[in-house]
């Protein structure tokens, strides 16, 4: 089950990915270690996202926290 804020950011990541240009989608965002997933892509964050898993409530939290994601508040 999801968390608050990765409820409250989703439509957030959403509007910003839509407004990325196709070739800025396959370049790499975040690395969160081999031990988790490896490198993330624009992409496999999106994918992550709308399944809404853990991996990706990771993601959207990390993208949030350093300022990646714009908060419309």
């Amino acid at each position: 089950m999801p968390g608050e804020n990765f409820l409250k950011y989703k439509d957030n990541f959403f509007k910003h990915y839509a407004n990325l240009p196709l070739p800025v989608r396959r370049e790499v965002i975040l690395d969160l270690g081999e031990e988790k997933s490896g490198p993330i892509t624009w992409e496999i964050a999106y994918r992550e996202i709308k399944a809404e898993t853990g991996l990706g409530e990771e993601i959207l939290n990390k993208l949030v926290e350093l300022k990646f994601i714009p908060l419309n508040d």
